[in-house]
């Protein structure tokens, strides 16, 4: 019958390993415990870190957020009426070669 033991490992956590009679821990028993006290917590590693790097965050204020929008929106007016007279030229020209085929 198997007993439950606690090992230490290199981190200090405790972890139970399934023991044979003669008190000795099972090899496959052996290697889970040294690949689970191996493997740090890859979801809570990732989190932590992203903590981390969210502190290193520098927000811009109000103010700068407003007036970069503002230039946005403005770039995006002038080149939307570039692009339409450049289409309405484009359209019109085309209409004189038509009329000049027939």
């Amino acid at each position: 019958m198997a007993e439950n033991k606690s090992v230490k490992t290199a981190d200090k956590a405790d972890i139970k390993v399934k023991t044979e009679k003669s008190g000795k821990p099972a090899k496959s028993d052996k290697k889970a415990a040294a690949k689970t006290a191996n493997k740090p917590n890859k979801v809570a590693k990732y989190f932590r870190d992203l903590r981390s790097e969210f502190k290193k965050v520098v927000w811009p204020s109000r103010k700068t957020v407003l007036t970069n929008t503002g230039v946005v929106l403005v770039t995006m007016i002038v080149t939307g009426l570039g692009v339409f007279g450049m289409d309405s030229l484009f359209a019109y020209l085309f209409k004189l070669m038509l009329e000049m085929v027939k």
